[in-house]
């Protein structure tokens, strides 16, 4: 069977996953990036970002409060732009999910590049800037994402996957379902680090340009799928008619 034929006769909800999972790789890439390249910032864990300002109001040593702050802000502000978007579409991939994604790829693109030529290191204002556009690109994703409901991913954190891997499994009397998801999740989120952390070397570019590349693939993955059914769908009725 050729690759596209088998590709085609997958289920739309496993390609989903896949686009789903291949979002939570470029979440690890991107927050890397900004918690080690910009000044210990999460940009797509905003759990993180809340317990860095608890122990910065406390007190501790050089935590950043001002980052962390607009990027909770500017990542509640993506995801109800999304949400206000997605919510008005039908159930499911539309092209309204792939243009939401689309904004994110276009976000952090125009980050890469302004990164490239922008010393957002040394300069605290361009790197405030930096990690709130990122922050909203990270809430679109994070609201489109829950918008198509793919059981146990949600691109952005992987605390409750760990948990339900956990408390489902066959050690805690469970079934282990979804067992390989939720697995599949935390490795890619963890290899995403990875390479956004060896992004660094080169620069903070290059990560934030790999995250870009990653989103545009799954939002033209996703659209094609969409388109193919929305097609055949409405050639069903014709060819049933003869």
């Amino acid at each position: 069977m050729p690759p596209v034929k088998r590709l085609n006769a997958v289920p739309t909800d496993r390609v989903h996953l896949w686009l789903m999972l291949a979002l939570t790789f470029s979440t690890g890439v991107v927050d890397a990036v900004g918690y080690l390249g910009l000044d210990r910032v999460f940009t797509g864990n905003m759990t993180g970002n809340v317990v860095l300002l608890g122990m910065a109001f406390a007190g501790g040593a050089n935590l950043p409060i001002l980052r962390p702050v607009l990027a909770l802000i500017f990542f509640m502000l993506g995801a109800a732009l999304a949400g206000r978007m997605l919510r008005k579409g039908p159930e499911g991939w539309s092209l309204r999910t792939s243009v939401s994604l689309m904004v994110v790829a276009g976000i952090i693109t125009a980050l890469a590049v302004f990164t490239a030529v922008a010393d957002v290191q040394g300069i605290s204002v361009l790197g405030s800037i930096t990690t709130s556009a990122l922050a909203a690109a990270m809430g679109i994703q994070a609201a489109t994402a829950k918008r198509l409901k793919v059981a146990e991913i949600t691109t952005v954190v992987v605390t409750s996957t760990i948990t339900g891997l956990a408390s489902d499994s066959r050690l805690a009397g469970g079934n282990s379902q979804y067992w390989v998801r939720r697995a599949l999740a935390i490795a890619l989120i963890l290899l995403g680090a990875v390479a956004g952390a060896a992004a660094l070397n080169v620069g903070l570019w290059l990560g934030l340009a790999f995250s870009a590349l990653i989103s545009i693939l799954v939002a033209a993955a996703g659209y094609l799928r969409h388109h193919r059914e929305r097609t055949a769908g409405n050639a069903a009725p014709a060819s049933g008619s003869v």
